[in-house]
């Protein structure tokens, strides 16, 4: 049996794909935008029980646990979520808080149209080459909106980065140099503000 070797953040790469797999086999693709809100996204999976693709945050690489201890993939994928490991827990409830500072069973999987999210003035990622990418833009485009490097939001910071990238860039190098010009224009503008204001001075 070969045995594989993975590069230096070879194995989070595997993980994101195998995030964004899952993801995909959900019904994703519409012929026509279904008129009932909130859009579902079926499982294709014959014999899974799951109603609609429901998205369950990681902390860091990191799986997160129930209350009752258990990952979510020791739980009913069935609507409840009761857990297939413990007798005591009545459905996936986690305590996990996110970026945003609000705890992860505050939050919902909502899918939305691109102008549905325009409208609300909510970000929305750039177009994509071809269907079966769904929304996503890349990788980064599953990290959360604070630690993504590439410019995945249209609605987002007003910062201007120089996003092409240069042929002899692998995709390290090209987001090493996007994450220093950020930094720069952070710096500037901080000393900027810092800056004393100079007295006008008017001819009497």
């Amino acid at each position: 049996m070969e045995r594989l070797t993975l590069p230096p953040g070879g194995a989070e790469a595997v993980d994101e794909y195998l995030e964004y797999r899952r993801y995909k086999q959900h019904k994703t693709d519409f012929e026509t935008i279904p008129q009932q809100r909130p859009i579902d996204l079926p499982c294709r999976v014959s014999g899974c029980r799951c109603k609609a693709y429901h998205y369950v945050p990681l902390n860091g690489t990191q799986p997160i646990r129930c209350r009752c201890k258990h990952f979510a993939d020791q739980h009913s994928a069935a609507p409840g979520f009761t857990c297939n490991a413990c007798s005591k827990c009545s459905g996936f409830h986690s305590c996990f808080t996110c970026a945003c500072g609000q705890p992860a069973y505050a939050h919902d999987t909502v899918v939305e149209t691109r102008q549905e999210r325009l409208a609300q003035g909510k970000p929305v990622g750039q177009d994509v080459p071809y269907a079966a990418m769904g929304g996503l833009t890349g990788f980064s485009s599953l990290a959360e909106g604070y630690m993504r490097l590439d410019d995945s939001g249209i609605v987002g910071p007003s910062t201007q980065l120089s996003s092409l990238r240069k042929p002899e860039e692998d995709d390290m190098a090209y987001f090493e140099r996007q994450y220093q010009e950020r930094i720069k224009m952070e710096r500037a503008a901080k000393q900027k503000g810092k800056a004393p204001a100079l007295p006008s001075t008017k001819p009497s």
